[in-house]
């Protein structure tokens, strides 16, 4: 027998603007761009246009990785995209990802320029024109991009379901909760057992399989994500703690981390970035008088 709470299906949907948690004001049904506003475009080849969501940092530390492997055309513009007021839903935007989801890239080194959008669209472009973090080897390059796609299909639940109902959405549901978590919880367990075995996540070798896992299972195993360690205890991953540590550490890790930043400690927080020096800039910004 149906409670007091229990929804009960309309004949037909429609669209409530007001009954969308955190993000309503810009949550609609509907594509395309609400606002004429160009991007801006600087001296680099690769464009950037992100914010530091799990999404946006896998392509942040991708170049910046690429970069201390020496590869000086990973130089890039990150042109800072605040979600939370629209701006993907410019038309310079729309122009670059007409799906208006952050992170978004333009590779001016091309005729025409190139787009690349989705994250791990962009990974996979950025591994195959600089020939790095990618393996050619048939068989690690198959199971690199397994876990790859892995990634693609599993966050959504992780974020956009679990996250969304334990963190954003504007009341709390048993059901909701409970089913995200499981599977968040199932999910973690896969990396945990993969890990036990294997030094990095698509074998013996770093790989845009673990950037692009890693800002989103490496974030919730070290307590970064939706305040929700003790909630799913992910202290019993052990080889995931193993593994989410030591990409931690990784000095390029930490650079893009920071890119696109716009929470968290000051002195971590670079909005935009356009030099490698503006790294130096930062810390000296912020460091004690």
């Amino acid at each position: 027998m149906a409670n007091e709470h229990t929804y009960t299906l309309p004949a037909i949907w429609t669209w409530d603007k007001e009954n969308g948690g955190k993000f309503a004001n810009v949550n609609r049904p509907t594509a395309g761009s609400t606002h004429e506003k160009e991007l801006p475009v600087g001296a680099h080849a690769l464009q950037l246009y992100s914010l530091a969501t799990p999404n946006g940092v896998k392509v942040t530390v991708m170049l910046e990785e690429l970069l201390a492997l020496g590869h000086a055309g990973a130089e890039y513009d990150a042109w800072l995209i605040e979600i939370s007021e629209g701006a993907q839903f410019s038309s310079g935007f729309v122009k670059i990802n007409p799906n208006s989801k952050i992170p978004a890239l333009v590779d001016h080194s091309t005729t025409p320029t190139l787009r690349v959008f989705e994250s791990g669209s962009i990974l996979l472009y950025l591994a195959e024109k600089f020939g790095s973090l990618l393996s050619p080897d048939t068989h690690i390059r198959t199971e690199t991009l397994n876990w790859l796609f892995w990634q693609v299909g599993s966050a959504p639940y992780l974020g956009g379901g679990f996250g969304h109902f334990y963190n954003y959405a504007p009341e709390n549901f048993e059901y909701p909760i409970d089913r995200f978590a499981m599977e968040t919880k199932r999910q973690l367990d896969v990396l945990d057992q993969r890990l036990a075995n294997h030094a990095y996540v698509a074998g013996n070798a770093y790989s845009i399989a673990d950037i692009a896992i890693w800002p989103w299972y490496g974030g919730m195993a070290l307590g970064r994500l939706y305040d929700a360690a003790e909630f799913l205890q992910v202290q019993e991953y052990k080889n995931l703690q193993r593994w989410a540590r030591e990409i931690d550490s990784r000095p390029a890790v930490k650079r893009g981390r920071m890119v696109n930043r716009t929470s968290g400690e000051p002195g971590e927080q670079l909005r935009e970035r356009h030099a490698d020096s503006d790294f130096g800039q930062l810390a000296a910004n912020h460091s004690p008088a």
